[in-house]
């Protein structure tokens, strides 16, 4: 077994320009992949399907930064542009074991399956009142700013009991969250306002409770214990965070994906494969997350031929395990809505860090993508897909914009 110092480090590519072909480079480099974050930052990504459902049950790796080598030793600038998704506060996100299952077991007793199902009807009038608004005589409109990013955005504000007015705010303060490209000086400046956003919409549920899932937070209580301002203002910015973003990209690259697959498309609108089909596909084939960062290692960790050194840092690639023919077969390159495999994705996780979120995503896309291929069946691309172009956001498999034709 070698340790990572000797290996030649793969750089992740800040401004997605090819974003498939660096994940096949990835995967190629075995389960365990030496790469270098935008920044120069050293550390190592699980590309493999079965590899990463060990390593994200693996108690040898946690959440905690003061467990990463280079943060201990001052290597991690606080203006490092993704720091906001490394260290976010004290949220699920960043800790383990039993502090975990409590914070866990107190956003699941706010985020229920009922709350989530109940949500179908606001999301059906959304999505109704966005499709309204799209032109109906065969014109070429930006779907993505028109339709897939303001349905989870009003979806997300009505769940956390956010006021709608934050929003063309809260849009600009996540694009400089997510992007490799803010500027320094921007990036304490992005964490600070948007926590304080959170803080203060905690603060008014706390004065005036409604029913919604901050309010419900600050209710949530289990054998006296409740959750902290900090800890409810972390769960709100990660909820809110993740809540919009997956979704967005999960409706365009659905869009995309039957765009670019014509016979695909044709077994949906005919009703031969069900809508959950696609959405599932998408979700392994052009993952909405393509990189989740980050994990660090507390000893020594084996992985195939390679070890992951303590001290050492871990990002779980989603967009090349999704492609992993030992989990998915000799065509998982492909897009395949009638794909029959025993292995299922783990495009929102796995273990006790699984999204939360994951059936709000799943019930946003299941009512958008049919009410949109009802209205405009011959809906396609306006241009060609090779000029669609990804934002600079190496955890996020994100265009800038989807040009398409409505066809109804």
């Amino acid at each position: 077994m070698t340790s990572g110092t000797a290996h030649v480090r793969i750089p992740l590519d800040p401004f997605v320009t090819d974003l498939d072909g660096e994940s096949a480079k990835l995967r190629a480099a075995g389960p365990l992949a030496a790469v270098e974050l935008p920044g120069g930052v050293p550390v190592w990504a699980v590309t493999r399907h079965a590899e990463a459902k060990a390593l994200l049950t693996d108690p040898r790796l946690v959440k905690d930064i003061n467990r990463w080598g280079a943060w201990r030793r001052g290597e991690i600038p606080a203006d490092w542009p993704l720091i906001g998704l490394v260290n976010p506060g004290r949220s699920m996100l960043t800790v383990d074991g039993a502090d975990h299952r409590r914070l866990r077991t107190l956003v699941a007793q706010a985020l229920t399956p009922r709350r989530v199902e109940e949500m179908r009807g606001r999301i059906e009038e959304l999505t109704g009142r966005l499709l309204d608004a799209l032109p109906a005589d065969g014109g070429v409109v930006d779907l993505k700013a028109a339709f897939a990013y303001p349905l989870p955005m009003y979806v997300v504000a009505d769940l956390m009991g956010i006021d709608e007015a934050r929003l063309p705010r809260l849009k600009v303060l996540f694009e400089k969250f997510f992007s490799t490209q803010t500027p320094p000086d921007e990036v304490v400046a992005t964490l600070t306002e948007l926590a304080e956003i959170m803080a203060e919409t905690v603060a008014a549920k706390r004065t005036a409770p409604g029913d919604d899932l901050t309010s419900a937070l600050l209710l949530a209580s289990e054998d006296g214990d409740r959750l902290t301002d900090e800890e409810i203002v972390s769960t709100l910015q990660l909820m809110v965070a993740a809540g919009h973003e997956t979704t967005i990209s999960l409706i365009v690259n659905a869009v995309v994906n039957l765009s670019t697959h014509p016979g695909q498309r044709a077994l949906v609108l005919s009703g031969e494969v069900p809508w959950q089909a696609v959405i599932e596909e998408t979700l392994r084939w052009s993952t909405p997350t393509s990189h989740v960062l980050i994990r660090f290692a507390t000893e020594d960790v084996p992985v195939g031929d390679k070890v992951l050194p303590a001290g050492d840092a871990l990002i779980v690639s989603y967009g090349a395990i999704g492609r992993d023919e030992l989990a998915h077969g000799p065509t998982a390159g492909d897009f395949d809505v009638t794909r029959e495999t025993p292995t299922r994705h783990i495009s929102f996780g796995h273990g006790p860090h699984v999204c939360p979120g994951a059936a709000l995503s799943r019930l946003e896309a299941g009512v958008a993508l049919p009410a949109l291929y009802t209205r405009f069946p011959g809906l396609d691309l306006a241009v060609p897909a090779s000029a669609l172009r990804n934002k600079p956001v190496v955890t996020q498999n994100d265009l800038f914009e989807l040009p398409v034709r409505l066809t109804p």
